[in-house]
Formats: structure tokens, C-alpha cells, sequence
């Protein structure tokens, strides 16, 4: 009796319990900088300008992840988008406000041999510079009012390294082929021309990534379907090679761009290119790029070319199962230049030194 008791209290109990969710885990890091800013800039006059600043930024994300069992998942990363890079500089008394927001999110699923992903999916572009060329390639104005260069990561920075759109990869011969939709923005290039289902940002961006002996190589490309906001039609192609010495590793990109085409009376042609050599040897990180473009879209042709270095070394100072804790001193230096054609070089340098402590959990 006691026993049909029993059952009856537990079946009880099971009829009011809340189906069952997937463990919602959350990790993230946070981080405190303090960035020296050495600029020199002189216009095609001749007229020179120099400044200098220094500041403390912090930087907090969350990023949360379920599984969802059967290969399902979600992942996200929440942070401050109202400034680049997530970077919040200390105002005035301290009364700045550093609000959280959902930067990427994205869910799907993971089979043997493919998967899929579909949200605002995160890009590696601070390791992979095609769409900063494709975007950037003539200097422009990022999100917070910025200038933006091919150079200096501007995606990762400025554009918080993400673009919705949906993701499929596929183990293909010896290596993965990966392909994204992407939507870089639902603003049609007019408000009262040529509206349509689609006449907004659309382009695809696909790989093949295989090894060749120890090298690993990334073919890319990127085409523009329709027409991003501004008018344009950009394509970028070209490739990473990965090449293992010793314990260290070396990554050499390249790609080129163009466009040239003609809408609403706005004239785009232009091409240009970039080359990055990149080292990680233990705590040491650095690189350089180079990019160039030239730029027939007006009657006067205009040469842009822009060089950067970044180098940093990581010092850990306490690394546990449950987290870690860094500093990083880094430096990191661009020269850009432009010239019209029968004028004189106008150029625009910056210099940075950057110490990072920065906690992981």
C-alpha cells in the first residue's frame, strides 16, 4: 500500500513539472585599456595637424550558448554597441552609461558531414580582412562617425564582426566548403525608384578550406547580389594560407576588389587590393598590411594607400578551468596617404600604444 502510495505522490508531482529546457551556459570576458593616441595628419595643401590623447576604456561581454541536443544549437554575444568596438570611455565624473545589448545571435545545427546556421552570424574578420577590403577599400565613415581604412580592422571594430545572414558548410572532397547569405542592410539604395522584394542589401560570400601538406589554404570570394545602401556593387576574391613553423604559425592574405557601375547618377569604378602577413609565436601576435586602391569614379583618378602594424605580447598572469586573467601591452601604427591626380599627397597617420588587462570566464 505504501508503495502505491508512493507512486501516486510522485506521478503527481511529474504532472505539474515544467517541461524540460536546455542548460542556457554563459562565459565572456571583461576588460579595462588604457590607449595613448599620436596623431599626424597634413592636407594637400600643406597645412599639418598633430594630436594627442590618452584615455581608459572597459569593455564587458556576455556570451551565452545552449545546446540543444541532436546537433541543435544557440550561441550569442551580448555587449555595448553604441560606441566601436564595444570600447566605453570614461566621461565626465563617470556618468557615462554602458548598455548591453545582443551583438550576434545566432542558432542551428551541427551534422556529421554539414551544418547550418542562421542570425546575425559572427565573421573572424579581425583574422580574415575580405570584407574590410570589399567595404573599405575607399575610405569611409564607420557607424560611430569614424574614418574607416581597408586597414586597422574596421569590420571587427566598427561593424562588431558580425552581418546577418545564413550560413551552410559541407565536408567537400579533401576539405569544407562554406557558404554565407548575407543581408547587409533592408535600406534600398532609393526610397522612391525601383522598390522591389529585392533591391536591398544582398551578396554571398563562400570558401574552400583544404590543406596542401601542412599548409592549410582558404580560396575566397564575395559578390554583391543587388545593392548595398550605398549604391554599390562591389565582388573581392583571393585567399589565406596557413604555414606551421615549428611552434609558431604564419597567415598570408590577399584579395582584390572592384567595382564599376552607374546608378541613379552616382558613377562607381574603382579596384584595389591588399596584402597581410601575419606571425603568433607563444604570447607574441603581429602583423602588417598593405592595401592600395585606385579610384576612377570622378574626373579626377584619386590613389589611396594605406600601411598597418599591429604588434602585441600577452602576459598570463593566472589561467585556472574557471577562467583566465591577461595584461597585453600592444602597438599599433597606420600611415594613409591619398593623391589626386596633379595634386599633392595628402596623409593622414596614427600611432597607438595600448596596455589590455583583460579577464576571461
Amino acid at each position: 500500500m505504501k508503495k502505491m502510495l508512493s507512486l501516486a505522490a510522485m506521478f503527481a508531482v511529474l504532472s505539474y513539472a515544467s517541461p524540460a529546457s536546455a542548460e542556457l551556459k554563459i562565459s565572456g570576458d571583461a576588460s579595462t585599456r588604457l590607449r595613448d593616441d599620436f596623431g599626424k595628419a597634413k592636407t594637400a595643401a600643406g597645412v599639418t595637424t598633430n594630436t594627442q590623447d590618452q584615455y581608459f576604456q572597459y569593455r564587458v561581454r556576455l556570451k551565452p550558448s545552449a545546446d540543444l541536443g541532436d546537433g541543435y544549437f544557440f550561441k550569442g554575444l551580448i555587449q555595448n554597441e553604441g560606441v566601436a568596438g564595444g570600447w566605453q570611455t570614461i566621461a565626465a565624473s563617470n556618468t557615462e552609461r554602458n548598455s548591453l545589448e545582443v551583438s550576434q545571435f545566432y542558432f542551428g545545427r551541427n551534422l556529421e558531414n554539414s551544418h547550418y546556421s542562421l542570425g546575425r552570424l559572427p565573421l573572424g574578420s579581425l583574422d580574415n580582412p575580405i570584407l574590410d577590403l570589399t567595404l573599405y577599400a575607399i575610405p569611409g565613415t564607420g557607424p560611430q562617425g569614424s574614418k574607416l581604412y581597408a586597414v586597422d580592422t574596421p569590420i571587427s571594430t566598427n561593424h562588431f564582426d558580425r552581418l546577418f545572414g545564413f550560413n551552410y558548410g559541407v565536408k567537400l572532397g579533401g576539405g569544407e566548403l562554406n557558404a554565407v547569405l548575407v543581408n547587409f542592410d533592408n535600406l534600398s539604395s532609393t526610397a522612391t525608384v525601383n522598390k522591389g522584394l529585392l533591391n536591398d542589401g544582398y551578396g554571398i560570400t563562400a570558401n574552400y578550406k583544404t590543406t596542401l601538406g601542412d599548409v592549410t589554404v582558404v580560396p575566397q570570394a564575395y559578390y554583391t547580389i543587388t545593392r548595398i545602401s550605398d549604391g554599390r556593387r562591389p565582388y573581392s576574391f583571393g585567399g589565406q594560407a596557413f604555414i606551421p613553423v615549428g611552434k609558431s604559425k604564419v597567415a598570408l592574405s590577399g584579395f582584390y576588389t572592384a567595382d564599376k557601375n552607374t546608378y541613379q547618377a552616382t558613377n562607381w569604378d574603382y579596384s584595389g587590393y591588399i596584402f597581410r602577413v601575419k606571425g603568433e609565436s607563444g604570447p607574441v601576435t603581429a602583423w602588417v598590411d598593405y592595401n592600395r586602391t585606385k579610384d576612377k569614379s570622378a574626373a579626377t583618378t584619386v590613389d589611396y594607400d594605406n600601411l598597418f602594424v599591429w604588434g602585441s605580447y600577452k602576459v598570463n598572469v593566472h589561467e585556472a578551468a574557471t577562467g583566465t586573467f591577461s595584461i597585453t601591452p600592444t602597438l599599433r601604427y597606420r600611415a594613409s596617404g591619398s593623391q589626386a591626380v596633379g595634386a599633392s599627397k595628402a596623409t593622414n597617420d596614427l600611432l597607438r600604444t595600448e596596455v589590455y588587462a583583460t579577464v576571461t570566464f
